[in-house]
């Protein structure tokens, strides 16, 4: 990813760096791995446009087949994953990556599934095969999207040929964005349910004291919480309002 707001120097290391980088990815061509989807929602339909045509579309009571190797990405909601760990092979639970929002981790520890991939997904898909927004914001030009574990790479390499970012990090890293991200949707929805009809931004301008953003899981895993992913969920509410 290169971020707009680098400044160039003609003769610095950094400018032949990145240089180098630019002429490779016009000079040869991205390689998207083929994937299996699981769900033909938005955001799955989203992964297969961004394919080359070989991904294989796993729906509702259909299996996940043993013969197809790659990432298997799994785009349903949260209720449906007991369902997708039965419809898939156990020899390919370590394919699995998972796009889901919340703490699964005690849900992937009781499946034997500590290491599975998994994405944060800061973009917007607003309809069915409609393209999808980054979630860029002036404080973070480079966007949020964070992918973590054995096929990371390959679905960064996805997205961003679909015009998106996303980041590759090792599991620490990743859990804190998770954490930041799963602390805002509760303190919001909470705050948004104690005040009925308030929206986020409604929420953020006229109730932001009762946000409390803290909570004794993120302080015994010693991890310092930032707000620049606050942005991105009130940029979307923005753009829905």
């Amino acid at each position: 990813m290169i971020s707009p707001s680098i400044g160039l120097c003609c003769c610095s290391t950094r400018t032949t760096l990145l240089w180098s980088r630019c002429t490779m990815s016009t000079s040869s061509p991205t390689t998207i791995v083929p994937a299996i989807i699981i769900g033909g929602g938005r955001v799955g339909t989203a992964l297969q446009t961004m394919g080359n045509g070989t991904d294989l579309m796993i729906k509702r009571g259909q299996s996940v087949p043993s013969d197809f190797p790659g990432p298997i990405l799994v785009c349903t909601r949260n209720d449906d994953l007991e369902a997708v760990l039965e419809s898939t092979p156990h020899s390919r639970w370590k394919d699995l990556v998972f796009f889901q929002n919340g703490m699964l981790e005690p849900w992937f520890q009781s499946k034997g599934l500590q290491d599975a991939g998994q994405v944060l997904a800061y973009f917007a898909v607003s309809k069915l095969g409609e393209p999808p927004v980054d979630g860029k914001t002036d404080t973070n030009p480079e966007g949020l999207t964070a992918a973590y574990g054995k096929w990371a790479s390959a679905v960064a390499t996805r997205l961003e040929s679909g015009g998106l970012s996303c980041k590759v990090l090792e599991k620490e890293a990743f859990e804190k964005q998770m954490l930041e991200k799963l602390i805002w949707i509760c303190a919001f929805m909470l705050v948004g349910a104690r005040h009925p009809g308030a929206t986020v931004g409604a929420v953020e301008k006229e109730y932001r004291s009762e946000v409390k953003l803290f909570s004794p899981s993120i302080r015994n895993r010693s991890i310092m919480l930032q707000t620049s992913f606050l942005n991105w969920h009130l940029l979307q509410q923005q753009r829905r309002e």
